[in-house]
């Protein structure tokens, strides 16, 4: 199994572009299940997820012309019609997105079958409300061994739907099934990360009828079929918030280039209220090494809250703050897996119900530790660029989903970071 090896205190100075995002990109190349035409995505990320989310697609008949995915962040989808499917287990259980195939199949297929989904063991995210929504368009479900069997057997109607709570997977599949249902969707307490928003300028690129209103809703007016389209991915706000911190913890200067400064901007305001270095300048950011004196409580909400993707990065910044911070996670009730591993490095932090309390520290120290997720997992790479001696990070597999490059990036800026077997 990989491992990465970190030697820290290195000065970081450099520029460091940020990715496609990957939490777009998922439900984007689902959506391409929509229509019998070639969906081209431009500035995708190369992935473990996207390449799990391509084996998916292909086991449902789209073909996922990957070759210039390595060099050019581009890939090219087209769904060739198929009597098949089925997204089996052996590839669902790798990534819970894999679930996004749900609402694009039904539409299409009028059925689906599909492996209950796997991941980060970081909470429960039931499937329950994907089902419940997609069931108001006209959907029968069965749970049978470990999967999801739908049917639809005149086609999916459009109606009123409201979620019974926000969520990022469920908005994504019911929009993407109701824009080709009969007649009219209306869906309130939608999600509106800018993943979605992004979903959602595709799909209109492609044909489809959607209308976002204020207060959580939005209009879809289905359509009998979608065209191709052509699309750029978002640029990853989480992977964004990311470098920024590294910036801020390590000696010497980031470059941070192509940044939506609106997908990051409650970030950015944490950071103003800790009066911390960072610079605007057009797309990008100017970051410098800050010193950390005032204690913050931070609640993790649904966009455009404070991320809960950002919740274990941000500790080791606050880990070194002069006075104690709490952060109150509201997303998943399983995220704070990382928090022992911290405290092994060096850091002291208490846990109590969903409030980790984060004291000041003496600093990081290098140790064995192992990742447990993959926002996780970077927090560790984040605490050894300033760790005294050599941290060694296992179960690596977790960051290949979620940050490209990572090792090059970084050590392009003067990192000592290196994977090994």
């Amino acid at each position: 199994m990989e491992k990465i090896v970190i030697i820290g205190e290195e000065p970081l100075q450099g520029t460091i572009e940020i990715s496609g995002s990957k939490n777009a990109s998922l439900p984007l190349m689902a959506a391409s299940i929509l229509t019998d035409e070639t969906v081209v995505l431009k500035n995708i990320p190369n992935l473990a997820d996207i390449h799990t989310m391509a084996s998916v697609l292909e086991s449902l008949g789209v073909n996922c012309n990957k070759s210039d995915l390595i060099n050019k962040n581009i890939i090219q989808l087209n769904y060739q019609g198929s009597d098949k499917a089925l997204a089996e287990y052996d590839l669902v259980r790798k990534m819970r997105a894999s679930i996004l195939v749900l609402g694009p199949l039904l539409a299409r297929k009028r059925k689906a079958t599909v492996s209950m989904p796997g991941g980060c063991a970081i909470g429960a995210r039931p499937v329950n409300i994907h089902v419940d929504a997609l069931a108001k368009l006209g959907g029968e479900f069965n749970l049978e061994k470990g999967y999801i069997k739908c049917e639809a057997k005149s086609g999916l109607k459009g109606a009123k739907i409201e979620l019974p709570m926000i969520s990022v997977g469920a908005t994504e599949n019911i929009i993407m099934a109701a824009s080709l249902a009969k007649g009219e969707t209306e869906i309130s307490n939608i999600a509106t990360e800018p993943e979605i928003i992004d979903l959602i300028d595709c799909l209109k690129s492609m044909g489809a009828q959607i209308e976002v209103q204020s207060d959580r809703k939005v209009l879809i007016q289905g359509v009998e079929s979608l065209n191709g389209t052509t699309h750029s991915v978002i640029p990853d706000r989480i992977e964004a918030g990311t470098y920024i911190i590294a910036g801020l913890i390590t000696k010497g200067e980031l470059q941070i280039k192509n940044v939506n400064f609106d997908h990051i901007a409650n970030l950015l305001s944490v950071f103003e209220n800790l009066e911390l270095n960072i610079t605007r300048e057009n797309n990008n950011l100017i970051v410098k090494e800050s010193s950390v004196s005032k204690n913050i409580s931070l609640d993790t909400k649904e966009y455009p809250g404070f991320p809960t993707d950002l919740q274990a990065q941000i500790m080791v910044l606050l880990s070194l703050s002069k006075n104690a911070s709490t952060i109150r996670e509201n997303i998943f009730e399983n995220r704070f897996m990382h928090v022992p591993e911290l405290n092994r490095m060096g850091a002291d932090i208490n846990i109590n119900g969903s409030q980790a309390t984060i004291n000041p520290c003496n600093g990081f120290s290098g140790a064995q530790v192992m990742a447990t997720d993959l926002r996780a997992s970077v927090s560790l790479v984040l605490a050894s660029l300033i760790a005294k001696g050599e941290t060694t990070i296992n179960r690596v597999y977790h960051l290949d989903r979620g940050y490209e490059n990572l090792e090059n990036k970084l050590a392009g800026c003067g990192a000592n970071i290196k994977r090994i077997q």
